[in-house]
């Protein structure tokens, strides 16, 4: 009876919802509760209501209980029989009420009211981009996992979706299933048809609200309404035809890279860099180069390798007519021409025409240097000075000369060396130098002309060169512009941090070919060869002695000169040397640095720790030559000669 009189005594008091039975109550209750106590025993899935499993057990047997009468379809469950059957009859039950559009199933409808709301309800985990229809989330979860579950059988492509498939089936049979009744022509799709129909009704529905142009497809109408700019950009003045367009534009400007790959955090401003990021972990290459097989992440990629084949070079320097395959390069190369240099440093304000430049730049404020020699275990900023690096260890000389066969580890030596065998142009007149480039020459002019056009405005001295002023002015300034990024030690000439920096690396690049012995610094080699030849340039006007470094000239001038400019501040003691001046400060500050490790004695000087040991070792490296006695100390074997020295006194004097 309650069919008639519509009394619903059995209400939910979680929602308030009311039925007419009991049963019908407790089955609601399970949406609420979460329980559904029906499993399938085939595949684990669990449902609320036993005609739900029964429905659900069809898709394991395939039983098919509900056929249509008009064309014999089959279906699995009655609800989609009747949702069929309004495909004949025409019906369409389910209005929209915003737009009156009509649907034949509710679930049809409750997809197109997400058009009118906004609602995308289906989110990507890996991206966050959501989507109104579940199964364009599964289709969009395959561009993360590189997922193609559907193959042709005839040629082994694979693609995400099914419709892609069956596109592509037809370029195997050619099948073209809508035919133009009027032209006899024929398409894959029916989006293609029904835009060239109207080329003949003179149809065109697509109608531009701006400036009231028609057109026969919707594809016409949106590049149409590209030419119309609508949405301007407050900071630059770009314009753009589409709001999307300028939202993603405005970040160049704010710097917001909403979207997040999961598995590194690299954030990007546009979703679909982050699709062409993921590929870089999935390893997917979806893009082939059919000359040489080479696969690309991205199309663009393929687009200019092809270039590598074909030689094109279409994008051109209207300035010096330099041609390059790539328009990036061509943007960077006008930046030599017009001296923009667009990215800065924030922290020291070092501007460069590249990004890749600020890069590597940056890493030497953040003191990252990440490629490092295996050998040596030496690191640099940037790898081909590792490369350069390597060959220090391997001896490899890739850059060989054609004209003589000399070999050379850096280009730039190479390139150096060829110019020894180019035509000298350019000879100076007073002795016969010749340079291969005339801004050579003048400089070296100035040798014999005296001339220094590059005044100091500190202390008047001049210069020959502007570098050389340049360097002179960090004595004045106090500059030292060159850091060290390990210890942050700094030094006014470059050349001089390269040379610290090999305290720290331990390479030594310098070897000598006599004894094996290698150096850091190349001077330092210079005087260590010396000690092989025996040769001493350094020669004593006054007394005519030699020596093999000029440091040690200047400081036995002094015991001609009388000089001692080494002064202690505290007694007013001077000496000639500054070893000598910091051994003297120990008197004062009693400090004894050289300790002996076998009694704990301690010592001002490291000699004094040598002779000390020797009352350990019980080593005697002074003999006397007439009685064979050995002496720990020089002084007490010339002690000793005395003794012999008065023997012989004694015998003359009988």
């Amino acid at each position: 009876m309650r069919t008639h009189t519509g009394e619903k005594p059995h209400s939910c008091k979680v929602c308030g919802f009311s039925f007419s039975y009991k049963t019908t109550l407790i089955r609601h209750m399970h949406t609420h509760t979460g329980l559904k106590p029906h499993s399938c025993d085939m595949c684990d899935a669990s449902f609320s209501q036993k005609g739900h499993l029964l429905a659900h057990m069809r898709t394991h047997t395939g039983e098919k209980p509900y056929s249509c009468e008009m064309c014999g379809s089959s279906f699995s469950r009655k609800h989609s029989l009747n949702a069929h059957i309004r495909i004949h009859t025409g019906e369409k039950p389910y209005s929209c009420k915003i737009c009156d559009f009509s649907f034949r199933t509710k679930y049809a409808l409750d997809q197109h009211m997400r058009t009118h709301t906004g609602e995308k309800p289906y989110s990507c985990m890996v991206c966050s981009s959501s989507f109104r229809h579940k199964q364009t989330l599964v289709v969009h979860r395959r561009t993360h996992t590189g997922e193609k579950p559907y193959s042709c059988t005839m040629c082994d492509f694979s693609v995400p979706h099914k419709t892609a498939l069956v596109r592509h089936m037809r370029t195997h049979t050619e099948e073209k299933r809508y035919s133009c009744k009027m032209c006899d022509t024929s398409f894959f799709k029916k989006s293609e048809y029904s835009a060239h129909v109207q080329t003949h009704n003179g149809e065109m529905p697509h109608i531009c609200t701006l400036c009231d142009f028609s057109f026969n497809t919707k594809k016409q109408l949106t590049l149409h309404t590209r030419t119309h700019k609508k949405y301007s950009c407050t900071e630059c003045d770009s314009a753009f035809s589409q709001k999307t367009t300028l939202v993603k534009h405005k970040r160049r400007h704010t710097g917001e890279k909403p979207y997040s790959c999961e598995i590194c955090g690299y954030a990007f401003s546009h979703r679909h860099s982050v699709i062409v990021h993921m590929r870089i972990h999935t390893g997917e290459k979806p893009y082939s180069c059919e000359v040489c097989g080479s696969s690309f992440s991205q199309k663009d990629s393929l687009v200019s390798h092809m270039r590598t084949h074909t030689g094109e070079k279409p994008y051109s320097c209207e300035v010096c007519g330099s041609s390059f395959s790539y328009k990036s390069v061509l943007v960077i190369h006008n930046r030599t021409h017009t001296g923009e240099k667009p990215f800065s440093c924030k922290v020291c304000g070092y501007s460069c025409a590249q990004n890749a430049n600020l890069v590597v730049h940056m890493q030497k404020h953040a003191g990252e240097k990440p490629y490092a020699c295996t050998v040596c275990g030496s690191s640099f900023v940037k790898n081909h000075l590792l490369v350069a690096h390597m060959r220090t260890h391997t001896g490899e000389r890739p850059y060989p000369c054609t004209q003589c066969g000399s070999s050379f580890s850096h280009k730039t030596k190479l390139v150096s060396h060829m110019q020894t065998h180019s035509k000298k142009k350019h000879s100076c007149k007073v002795c016969g130098f010749s340079f291969t480039q005339k801004r050579s020459l003048i400089p070296h002019m100035r040798t014999h002309t005296g001339e220094k056009p590059y005044p100091c405005t500190v202390c008047s001295m001049s210069f020959a060169y502007k570098h050389s002023l340049a360097i002179h002015s960090r004595t004045h300034t106090g500059a030292k512009p060159y850091g060290c990024e390990i210890c942050g030690s700094s030094f006014a000439h470059k050349h001089t941090l390269v040379i610290h920096s090999r305290t720290h690396t331990g390479e030594k690049p310098y070897l000598c070919i006599i004894c094996g012995c290698s150096f850091s610094h190349k001077p330092t080699l210079v005087k260590h060869m010396r000690t092989h030849t025996g040769e001493k340039p350094y020669r004593c006007k006054v007394c005519g002695s030699c020596f093999t470094q000029n440091n040690s000239l200047l400081i036995h001038m002094r015991t001609h000169t009388g000089e001692k400019p080494y002064l202690c501040i505290i007694c007013g003691c001077s000496f000639t040397h500054k070893p000598t001046l910091v051994k003297h400060m120990r008197t004062h500050t009693g400090e004894k640095p050289y300790r002996c490790k076998v009694c704990g004695s301690c010592f001002t000087q490291n000699e004094s720790l040598l002779i000390h040991m020797r009352t350990h070792t019980g080593e005697k490296p002074y003999s006397c030559t007439v009685c064979g006695s050995s002496f720990g100390q020089k002084p007490s074997l010339v002690a000793h000669m005395r003794k012999h020295t008065r023997e012989k006194k004694n015998i003359h004097s009988l």
